[in-house]
């Protein structure tokens, strides 16, 4: 069995001014905007492709929803979900099953099953395990998650991939092992000692907290076609740290 990253949602107070960052110093652009959200999550959504993986940035549109209580846990915009893609989605419901996790949404048809877990069973961010037909296609359909002509908004200029999420806790090696229990894939450490599960495209790394916010998804690593240039918008936004790092949206963002 293999599992892939396919996606990282962001939940933040601003949707427009977060895609107009990613925009800039990125390079990459707003593909969808999904207008049939489900009204009970009070979401509004902009999708941007990353190659053929994307970055999703959320936000509340009304008071009192499930996305506007994590953003305030979290103390302000950041990471909300890791959306990974599975080759066979029976045997990960089965896993999920067998550990007694509570699943908040799922949905199966012909083409394309969703599953996405409740992170108080996970720990560290929402975890989604999906999978649609075509997914070994050079450009995915995707149409369970994103329609219309989202290839057309391909860019890779500046990056072409997603190859690592950073999710935070105050006890990443215990995070990391609940993880490896759910996806059944083992922890390894990366060059850092840091706790990590390698998936097929990306890995998964598990870092302690230490910015002062609480568990969650902290950050993600891009795979640079011209991370000069992207270095370079990002400091004339105010969005670079000293340490080379890049902060949209709550998130460290490292070019690789």
């Amino acid at each position: 069995m293999w599992l892939r990253l396919r996606q990282i949602a962001l939940i933040v107070a601003d949707a427009d001014t977060v895609a107009a960052d990613l925009n800039a110093v990125f390079g990459i652009e707003v593909a969808y905007i999904d207008e049939h959200l489900p009204p009970v999550y009070g979401l509004q959504n902009r999708l941007l492709p990353v190659g053929t993986q994307f970055i999703e940035v959320c936000s509340p549109v009304r008071e009192n929803t499930a996305g506007g209580r994590y953003l305030e846990r979290r103390g302000g915009d950041g990471g909300y979900m890791v959306i990974c893609q599975a080759d066979d989605h029976a045997p990960r419901k089965a896993r999920v099953e067998e550990l007694g996790i509570r699943v908040v949404a799922a949905r199966d048809t012909e083409t394309a099953c969703l599953m996405q877990l409740h992170p108080q069973d996970t720990g560290g961010s929402f975890l989604e395990i999906d999978w649609h037909v075509g997914a070994d296609d050079l450009i995915p359909g995707w149409s369970h998650a994103i329609r219309g002509p989202w290839q057309d908004f391909i860019r890779t200029g500046r990056v072409r991939s997603i190859v690592a999420a950073e999710i935070q806790s105050p006890e990443p090696e215990k995070l990391a092992a609940r993880w490896s229990e759910i996806i059944q894939d083992p922890v390894t450490s990366d060059a850092a000692g840091n706790p990590t599960i390698k998936l097929q495209n990306a890995s998964l790394r598990f870092v302690a907290a230490t910015d002062g916010r609480p568990e969650g998804l902290g950050g993600i690593d891009l795979a640079a076609t011209d991370a000069e240039s992207a270095r370079t918008a990002a400091r004339a936004r105010g969005l670079l740290r000293e340490d080379g790092v890049i902060v949209i949206g709550g998130m460290r963002i490292r070019l690789v």
